[in-house]
């Protein structure tokens, strides 16, 4: 069943246009990947995913809904974004900044009750950041906040999650716990994950299917096996990358290929 279905849909920034005429659906339970270079439109699109950008042409609906018949809190119900770009002075403890994620599922004036401080303990658990909620944000590592900023994702209850570039920055073991919090959030809550990366094997390694962008418009989408090709990815990145098969896995493995050895003359 589609989770998210987006039907022509074009955005500009002034006079510029980002986002051209894109048209996907994204199914329910699916790990769904935005990939392409610098300028693609791929922040821009998540963004008018998560209601954020008026969009100049076409729809977005969630649920078989229009996202504009969304009324702000019904949308956070619905979907979390986890943006890419975290406020380490963010003056809140770990505890508190989860229990935000609650905002959506309250009255006017309302506080937290039991329940919402249960379900903020089970996403701090359920993220491995449960011994730091005492500590503030600007006290934790990168990795530390990212996992923060998920749990209180998580907390939102929301059935949609937003990912923008969620392992930027991060060295690769901590790279890998965030993909592998993802995967299993989506296995074990049945979470539809749309991230957006610019790692082209994590999105490989972890994806069912992926969207590569290119100035605005849709280059392709389909499974890593579809779209990861050294030719697709080359006239798409302009420059020389080569695709061979991971052997752990069985899925696309890529190379950035330098100019220095496509000179070699052990290439000649």
């Amino acid at each position: 069943m589609s989770m998210i279905d987006i039907r022509g849909v074009s955005l500009q920034y002034g006079d510029r246009q980002v986002i051209k005429n894109v048209s996907v659906q994204i199914e329910q339970g699916e790990f769904f990947v935005i990939i392409g270079p610098n300028g693609a439109g791929k922040t821009t699109l998540l963004k008018a995913l998560s209601g954020l950008h008026p969009l100049e042409e076409g729809d977005i609906h969630v649920h078989q809904r229009p996202i504009s018949d969304y009324a702000k809190k019904e949308l956070a119900r619905t979907l979390a974004l986890v943006p890419q770009q975290i406020n380490a002075d963010f003056p809140f403890t770990v505890a508190e900044t989860v229990l935000m994620g609650r905002y959506p599922h309250l009255g006017l004036l309302a506080v937290e009750g039991k329940k919402d401080l249960a379900l903020a303990e089970q996403a701090m658990e359920f993220t491995e950041v449960i011994h730091l909620a005492g500590r503030r944000l600007g006290q934790l590592s990168g990795g530390e906040r990212q996992r923060v900023i998920i749990a209180r994702a998580i907390c939102q209850q929301s059935k949609i999650l937003l990912l923008d570039e969620p392992t930027a920055s991060l060295d690769p073991a901590h790279q890998l716990r965030i993909m592998d919090l993802m995967e299993r959030l989506r296995r074990e809550v049945q979470v539809t994950i749309v991230m957006v990366s610019h790692d082209l094997n994590l999105a490989s390694s972890y994806a069912d299917r992926l969207l590569l962008l290119k100035d605005g418009e849709v280059e392709n989408v389909g499974t890593p096996q579809q779209v990861l090709t050294g030719e697709q990815l080359s006239q798409s990145y302009g420059c020389t990358l080569l695709v061979d098969e991971n052997p752990l896995i069985g899925k696309p493995r890529v190379s950035l290929v330098s100019e220095r050895i496509t000179k070699s003359p052990r290439l000649g």
